[in-house]
Order: C-alpha cells, then sequence, then structure tokens
C-alpha cells in the first residue's frame, strides 16, 4: 500500500465521539465524492477502508440502505475500484436537504452552519481527504492535494483551512485537466493538518523523515567536505614533494637553511602528512602557517 493509502486507513480507524463529528465527516466525504445531488449520491475510491467508512457513516448518520461494488482497473497495476453509493432516489433527497440544500442547487458549496466547532471542522476535513485527497511519501515529495472538480468549492475548501485555528494557512490552487487542485507542499503544514484531521502516525512519519534527511544531508555534506579537503592535501603534497625532489636533484637539499631543509625532509618522508602535522615534528615545533611559509619558499625556490 501506498503513503497516501495508510494514511486513509488510519484516518479511516478513527473514533467519532459524538453525532455531530460523525455528521461533520460524512458531510466532508459527500461534498467532495464524485456525485452529490438529491437525486444521486456516489463515491468512487481505490481505498476500500474508505469505501466502508462511507457506507458505515450514512447508515449511521442517516438509517438508509447503502450499497458498495468493486471493478478491477487496469490503471496502477490492476487493483480495484470500489464504488459506494445510497441506491434509493428518496434516501438521495433526504441526506440532500439534511445538509441544507434546496431542489435547484446547481453549484456545490459548503454550508459553513455543518461547522460548528473545530471537532466539526476536523472532521469535515478528514471527509474531505478521504473522498478527494491524498499526500505523497515523504521520502519522495512533500506534497498533500485535494482534487476538487467545482472551482467555488475548492476555494471554500481553502477558506476552511486558513481559518482553522489550529491550521491557519492558504493552499494553493491550480487547474489540472478541468479539476481544480488545492496543494501544500511544506512538510510542517502537512504533518500539522494530518494531526488535525487526526491522523498522528501519518504525521509524525512525515516529521521523522524530515529529521532523517537532515542527518543524511548533513553527513552527506560534512563527508563530501573532508573529501574534498583530502584530494586539496594530496595535490599540495604531491605538488611540494616535486619541488623538493628537483631542489634536491640540481642544487641539493644541502643547499637549503636548517628551516628549510627540516621541512622539506619531513615532507619526503611522511607525505601524507598535513602542514600542521608537519609543523608538530619540527624541532621547535612550528605553526600551519610557518610550515606553509617556508613550503611556499620552496616552491618558488623549485621554479628558479
Amino acid at each position: 500500500m501506498s503513503f497516501s493509502s495508510d494514511t486513509k486507513k488510519e484516518l479511516c480507524q478513527s473514533e467519532n465521539k459524538r453525532n455531530g463529528e460523525m455528521l461533520a465527516e460524512c458531510y466532508g466525504i459527500l461534498l467532495f465524492s464524485r456525485c452529490f445531488s438529491e437525486k444521486q449520491i456516489v463515491l468512487h475510491t481505490e481505498n476500500a477502508f474508505v469505501a466502508n467508512r462511507f457506507t458505515q457513516n450514512v447508515s449511521n448518520c442517516f438509517g438508509v440502505i447503502t450499497e458498495k461494488s468493486s471493478v478491477i482497473t487496469q490503471r496502477h497495476g490492476g487493483g480495484n475500484i470500489f464504488t459506494a453509493c445510497v441506491p434509493l432516489e428518496n434516501d438521495c433527497h433526504t441526506i440532500f436537504r439534511q445538509f441544507g440544500y434546496g431542489e435547484k442547487q446547481i453549484n456545490r458549496r459548503i454550508n459553513y452552519a455543518m461547522l460548528e466547532d473545530d471537532i466539526c471542522v476536523s472532521a469535515f476535513l478528514r471527509g474531505a481527504f478521504l473522498s478527494c485527497g491524498s499526500v505523497n511519501n515523504p521520502e519522495k515529495d512533500y506534497h498533500l492535494e485535494f482534487a476538487v472538480p467545482y472551482k467555488n468549492l475548492c476555494h471554500d475548501l481553502v477558506k476552511v483551512i486558513s481559518t482553522a485555528e489550529r491550521l491557519m494557512y492558504t493552499l494553493k490552487i491550480v487547474e489540472r485537466k478541468g479539476i481544480y487542485v488545492a496543494y501544500l507542499k511544506d512538510s510542517e503544514q502537512i504533518s500539522d493538518f494530518l494531526a488535525f484531521i487526526n491522523a498522528p502516525v501519518a504525521s509524525m512519519q512525515i516529521i521523522e523523515t524530515k529529521i532523517l534527511k537532515e542527518i543524511r544531508n548533513n553527513t552527506n555534506r560534512k563527508t563530501n567536505s573532508e573529501v574534498a579537503n583530502m584530494k586539496k592535501t594530496i595535490t599540495a603534497s604531491m605538488r611540494q614533494q616535486k619541488a623538493i625532489e628537483k631542489i634536491r636533484d640540481t642544487k641539493g637539499l644541502e643547499s637549503l637553511n636548517d628551516e628549510l631543509r627540516q621541512v622539506a625532509l619531513l615532507r619526503l618522508e611522511y607525505p601524507e602528512m598535513s602542514l600542521r602535522e608537519i609543523g608538530e615534528h619540527t624541532v621547535p615545533p612550528v605553526s600551519r602557517s610557518g610550515v606553509n611559509h617556508r613550503m611556499q619558499k620552496l616552491l618558488e625556490l623549485a621554479e628558479e
């Protein structure tokens, strides 16, 4: 199962502790489902847990008959597409009116009267996410989105999230093949949102993944820096050795003063040593900058 599917499974296992909470979640699922009208109520989903949640919530809230079926699709490796619906038109009519919609309702908009408090808002957003939401695996990318078929409904959803006390951030909206997609790409905002709609395990997984990514990135940066410094040291050491060998093979190292000859001999004997380590082996000890100054003098002599 994908991270998004696991998140929806977790949400479907959350408990609605009061009728208003269950009704708000049911409202979120229905409003963002494939078809929600006074004549037809249908939900299509690839997640069996969501289909079960739909039928249970609708039956518990309204005491009506629901039906569920599935077909195998060629998409996503031949998984199942589940269809959950309210088969009787009279029941659809009752449910539609229960949420405050009339016969002449053309555009789907959020009835804010159904969102009494933060608990109901949380339940409503949970239902909306179950119906049309998805979230990427944080190992690959930080991305959570709602694919909404109606422009005004999408803007209403963004408004609800931006005004929720524990969230208060605005999702960006983009149109994709006639569908309006509201999305988040900030890892902390995604984690907060999932926690708000009662998916603490998925929320914590995003936080843990982010921490592990940062540790890996810091380790890689440190390793790359150490490798670069090592290459730089080796390159400098080889250049210094060649210069000293040139002096040895022409004028001879005995032509150097004591300070330069001591550094030259140490470099030839210990090519892997850093300048600081060479300075610690001289008598008397010399600082790194002192050794570097002497090496530069040796390079100049070799050039001459």
